[in-house]
């Protein structure tokens, strides 16, 4: 039996980096567009084998159609959109001619608003794209002006109605709280002005502020504030945030979309799957400049060197076979990310043992503290352990 692949392609390109973004991502020229979109083609073609001497043994062959089914594919970056749609397509078209893809797999594209037209969203569709996920983060401009977004309210209606026109009918948004000069009613606008778009997934997830970006070094006095349970002076509060985390969960659900996993909302049957894939451990490849992997119990990762990925010298690095003990352990804190919990006969298939004797004892006690319940041979956050989240997922490492 064919095992289940998921495959990401990584563009790490955008038209400006935003401030508070600390992804692989820059700036970039249609000439080092083009020798990236060539070097990733390939890398597509060629796959990842057993006998590469950055990995070592025992992953196998990811190339082989008779033993691997793509189930998903994602378009991440940076910004793919960024690329011309024939690229876009060609690069699909390389996936196709060198693995099996499951006639109905889920093949997503990120883009931001500004980015697409209705000729490149038509080449895109013919393709094989079946999914957009649109960075909005915010409907209104004074707060996108201050993530340094270069796109309006005004410009992502515009990109959601041209992919609805399009023919997309699986549309995510992307939806960012806890802003600098954000309100808990500027929040909730956004939220309902989204809702009345009807997209079929919406992601909503708090700002981070991350050491070594523009954001930490402006904001940096008052992440330390706000820590201490004082007043900020631009970014919301302790409190605030937490309310807006509140209200993210009521208005969505009122307006017809279930929470499925912790930051993620969906219309029955449209939650993602090859992010349900990653929270699941299933299998999944990674191709282009600093893409991740895991195959066979082998994590592993791209460079990170531009001029090393084109030049197709070592790109593969980083490998990491995982242990019973951390298999055991991603088990169940990305699992516990999802709303449905992990199941406990799966845990004891996967591991060969008894799930009481593993985390019988720190089970028992979350129940009892009100943030776990079990149900149908289930393990699941509660409300309050969502809450908790981390917390939780930490009492699960293994000393």
């Amino acid at each position: 039996m064919k095992k289940k692949l998921g495959i990401y392609i990584h563009i790490p390109f955008c038209i400006r980096k935003c401030d508070y973004c600390d992804f692989l991502s820059f700036t970039s020229g249609k000439e080092e567009r083009e020798r990236y979109a060539e070097a990733l083609k390939r890398e597509i073609a060629e796959g990842i084998n057993a006998g590469d001497d950055s990995l070592g043994s025992g992953t196998g062959s990811v190339k082989t159609k008779d033993n691997w089914l793509v189930t998903s594919i994602f378009f991440g970056g940076g910004t793919p959109s960024v690329l011309e749609g024939e690229e876009l397509a060609e690069i699909l078209g390389t996936v196709r001619q060198s693995f099996e893809v499951e006639e109905d797999a889920e093949i997503t594209m990120e883009a931001n608003p500004g980015t697409l037209t209705p000729e490149k969203l038509d080449i895109c569709r013919r393709a094989g794209f079946n999914r957009i996920s649109l960075g909005l983060q915010s409907s209104h401009n004074k707060e996108l002006k201050n993530l340094g977004r270069i796109h309006t309210w005004e410009e992502f209606l515009e990109s959601f109605s041209t992919a609805r026109k399009a023919g997309f009918h699986n549309i995510n948004v992307d939806l960012m709280s806890a802003l600098p000069g954000q309100t808990r009613e500027s929040w909730a606008d956004t939220l309902h002005k989204v809702c009345a778009l009807e997209p079929e997934h919406i992601s909503a997830y708090s700002l981070i502020i991350e050491e070594g970006t523009p954001f930490y070094d402006r904001y940096a006095h008052d992440v330390q504030l706000r820590e201490e349970g004082k007043a900020c002076r631009l970014l919301p509060s302790e409190e605030e945030e937490r309310m807006m985390y509140e209200d993210t969960a009521a208005i969505l659900c009122a307006a017809g979309y279930r929470r499925y996993e912790i930051s993620n909302y969906a219309k029955p049957g449209y939650e993602c799957r090859h992010n349900t894939a990653y929270w699941r451990r299933q299998d999944y490849i990674g191709f282009g400049l600093g893409a991740s992997s895991l195959i066979n119990e082998c994590r592993f990762s791209n460079t990170r060197q531009m001029s090393s990925y084109t030049a197709g010298n070592k790109r593969r690095e980083e490998a990491e076979y995982l242990d019973t003990k951390a298999s055991m352990e991603e088990f169940m804190f990305l699992g516990l990310r999802m709303c449905d919990g992990i199941s406990v006969s799966e845990f004891e298939k996967q591991f060969q043992t008894g799930f009481e004797k593993m985390y019988g004892d720190i089970t028992e006690k979350l129940v009892k503290d009100g943030l776990l319940y079990r149900k149908d041979g289930r393990i699941a956050l509660t409300e309050r352990g969502t809450d908790l989240s981390n917390y939780v997922m930490a009492q699960y490492l293994l000393d």
